[in-house]
């Protein structure tokens, strides 16, 4: 059974759980008290990361075997962003993926010549996060190209800084996915990438994470996103120009990556403004965006 550890609202109250394979959930704190383990840490899912090789086992023992209580019923909770509120901005690596720098280069008009030869970052602040199934704006008085970027994103679980590449994997907690919304007029108005990427709720997050230890390393995950079901991006993210090793390597080259940290590791072709025609987001629109082994991602666009 996959570990889907979710930060769940229910009866107005934060907590950290399980989701479980019937749709159901697993009341963290509640499963935390019936095996006589401190809750506390379950109200958060950094301090649930931090605690998390004493709270691991007894959530995934839990969840094969509930205890009376400890379990929400379908319709009872709702799914928020697995880190609500990151501490700091959300890492990001731009054209990462050789089809899409290429893409990219023909909606300029330009021919490709050469990949990127360092990986090149921006971030997304904290309040661009939001949940799945959760709404985007279609910020129409500002931009006329909203566009879509599905991507697989790590949760730092070890802090550190100046990591070799050799050890990037011990600092991974885990997966989700991720869906940098992103407004393109503005990103090639003002010459850099933060405008354009950093719109209020432009980065949803979720739907839960899954702990590194089920996924292989490295990744080899099909990543792939609809509009309106139909199919616009699908590759793998063993196809990654810089590989996870090399982003964490690089980033963290004199900058200390703590706990709960959040990295977005690029996006493959197939994006809206790159198409001929170009198909761009409106109200109405609903995205998909999903990683193999992870999850599926629900972004909605309204007026």
């Amino acid at each position: 059974m996959t570990t889907r550890l979710a930060t769940i609202l229910a009866d107005g109250k934060t907590r950290i759980g399980l989701v479980l394979d019937d749709g159901t959930a697993l009341d963290g704190p509640a499963a935390a008290r019936a095996a006589g383990v401190d809750p506390a840490p379950l109200s958060d899912m950094v301090a649930t990361i931090r605690a998390w090789a004493t709270l691991g086992p007894v959530l995934r023992a839990a969840a094969a075997k509930p205890p009376a209580g400890a379990v929400l019923a379908k319709g009872a909770f709702r799914l928020l962003a697995p880190i609500p509120r990151p501490a700091k901005n959300v890492f990001c690596v731009g054209r990462n993926y050789i089809e899409h720098v290429a893409e990219g280069d023909r909606a300029a008009g330009r021919e490709t010549t050469e990949a990127p030869k360092y990986p090149q970052f921006f971030t997304k602040p904290p309040t661009a996060v939001i949940g799945p199934d959760e709404t985007v704006p279609s910020y129409a008085a500002i931009t006329r190209v909203l566009d879509y970027e599905v991507e697989l994103a790590l949760i730092i679980g070890t802090g550190g800084s100046d990591i070799a590449p050799d050890r990037a994997f011990d600092h991974i907690f885990g997966y989700t996915v991720a869906n940098d919304i992103t407004a393109r007029d503005l990103q090639r108005r003002h010459g850099q990438w933060f405008k354009g990427k950093g719109l209020d709720r432009s980065c949803p997050l979720g739907p839960w994470i899954v702990p590194a230890d089920e996924i292989a390393s490295p990744p080899d995950l099909r990543i792939s996103l609809t509009v309106n079901g139909e199919a616009r991006q699908d590759s793998r993210t063993s196809q990654l120009l810089f590989d996870i090793p090399t982003i964490i390597a690089t980033l963290s080259q004199g900058l200390t990556f703590e706990p709960g940290d959040i990295i977005a590791t690029g996006t493959p072709s197939g994006v809206g403004y790159a198409m001929v025609p170009p198909r761009v987001l409106g109200p109405g629109d609903v995205i998909e965006a999903t990683v193999e082994g992870i999850g599926t991602l629900t972004t909605r666009i309204v007026a």
